[in-house]
């Protein structure tokens, strides 16, 4: 590999990095209001070779950004969660659990803070593959070829077990439950993103499972919860 190839590698990296950073900031409650850089994300996109559908959202004033993720978001609302799509009993939930805690042990990333999320939140996922790009990028530059190649590896599989496994019913679902909100159109092209970047990245087409989200329990009642989602 020639000192170019590499640059270009770990330019495309970076870009990669940057957006799935971009898009675990976007899933979390905004403290900040994504929205206004949603025009950045076009040259980032334009160093991919883009991504279709491209990101189509009007900037938000951010209580409206807010109220528009209790909404989308709320007890009631769609899932957000790996584990809850398409595993028949707690047991493969915990073997999940395990293993997506495996992954981010491996390379150093913990969950942490005032307030945190599961393993399986999708802006989690998102957030470790922002780290393991960055971590390519770095070993890239840097000439490290074993680093390199581990941190792909990394993404590939993780792509393939995981992230890129339930991404596109999550988006699914989002358009069914979050309709009026920009959440729709986000997770539409988080799911195509992640369809381009799994091509990228070469990783098998049958690794791309279909799920469905595990059946909800009709006892289960969120009536009484006392969460305003105005």
């Amino acid at each position: 590999m020639s000192v170019s190839d590499k640059t270009i590698n770990s330019e495309i990296d970076f870009r990669r990095a940057q957006m799935y950073g971009f898009l675990s900031t976007a899933f979390l409650y905004p403290e900040e209001n994504w929205t206004v850089d949603v025009p950045l994300i076009q040259d980032v996109l334009s160093d991919l070779n883009g991504v279709k559908p491209g990101l189509d959202i009007e900037p938000l004033e951010l209580a409206e950004l807010q109220r528009a993720h209790r909404l989308a978001f709320g007890l009631t609302g769609p899932l957000c969660y790996e584990t809850e799509f398409g595993l028949p009993h707690e047991f493969r939930q915990s073997q999940e659990l395990a293993d997506l805690s495996g992954f981010y042990r491996a390379f150093g990333f913990t969950l942490g803070g005032a307030v945190r999320e599961r393993p399986d939140h999708v802006a989690v996922e998102l957030e470790f593959m922002h780290v393991l790009a960055l971590k390519g990028c770095l070993a890239a530059t840097k000439g490290d070829a074993a680093h390199t190649e581990a941190c792909l590896q990394a993404q590939r599989m993780f792509l393939g077990d995981h992230l890129g496994r339930w991404i596109d019913p999550f988006a699914k679902i989002i358009a069914q439950h979050a309709s009026g909100t920009p959440y729709p159109s986000l997770s539409r092209f988080a799911a195509a993103f992640i369809q381009a970047d799994t091509e990228r990245l070469g990783v098998a087409a049958g690794g791309l499972e279909v799920s469905r989200p595990t059946p909800f329990d009709p006892s289960f009642s969120c009536e009484g919860c006392p969460v305003d989602l105005r």
